[in-house]
């Protein structure tokens, strides 16, 4: 790290006890993939995950997927130490152990309804998250059109169903309402009791954990991985994964010097 370095990364480095490293899954640790089910974590992101999750006082995933999902997909289970906070913190692995509340019951209605608002779509997709479901167009001839095209159909299944909609790039996500990632964030903070925190993310769903930074009066830095409008939002911006394990490789060299 440089005299440029951000107050927050300072604070992380100069005390690395009282810091929480919190990271999206897709986009940030993943690349983005057509496919959600042949997401894979960046080659690098295990050992530089470990490497980090020893040296700072914790590292946390909070992703919108199940979390043992993010724990298979990204090969975390041998991660000393790491939590994932899944389904934006609905459900908790930690240490092997899975904990989350039944499924909401909306969901059903949700499965039996998605479909027929879906299928005229060529390409598009349903992804069944267990304790969400998730619309993409990514592989659509035209995603964003079929996006707008599904927004007001799907936000009014999601209502009468009691879910709230989470948007992302080309994709439309069915939830339980009350959950998000700056919730999640904000609550581990405090049971960790950080004195610092990073997070990092790369879409929509993840402002609400860079205004939980924010909001959380400790020194901190949001890590935006991509190149889109929302890199105004954050205060360093990286070129996706790569740029994740490169910023996360620099923050553990800079602890150990």
């Amino acid at each position: 790290m440089t005299v440029d370095t951000p107050d927050g990364l300072r604070a992380i480095i100069d005390d690395p006890a009282g810091a929480v490293i919190g990271l999206d899954f897709d986009g940030t640790l993943s690349p983005i993939v057509s496919d959600p089910a042949a997401a894979r974590i960046h080659p690098d992101g295990p050992a530089t995950l470990a490497r980090l999750g020893g040296l700072v006082g914790a590292v946390a995933v909070v992703t919108g997927r199940p979390a043992a999902t993010a724990v298979e997909y990204g090969s975390l289970a041998g991660v000393p130490g790491l939590v994932v906070l899944g389904h934006y913190g609905l459900e908790r692995w930690e240490a092997g152990t899975l904990t989350a509340p039944p499924p909401h019951p909306g969901l059903a209605r949700v499965r039996a309804e998605l479909p027929s608002l879906v299928s005229r779509f060529d390409g598009a997709v349903i992804e069944d998250k267990e304790r969400a479901v998730a619309v993409h167009t990514r592989r659509t001839a035209g995603p964003q059109a079929v996006l707008d095209a599904l927004r007001e159909p799907v936000a009014k299944l999601a209502a009468e169903a009691g879910l709230t909609v989470e948007p992302g790039k080309f994709v439309l996500e069915l939830r339980p309402p009350g959950t998000d990632k700056g919730m999640a964030l904000s609550a581990f903070l405090r049971e960790r009791g950080a004195r610092s925190v990073l997070f990092a993310g790369d879409d929509l769903g993840d402002l609400a954990a860079f205004a939980a930074v924010r909001a959380s009066g400790l020194p901190g830095v949001t890590v935006f991985s991509g190149s889109a409008e929302l890199a105004v939002e954050a205060d360093i911006v990286v070129d996706g994964p790569d740029g994740v394990m490169e910023l996360l490789g620099s923050i553990s060299d800079a602890i150990e010097s």
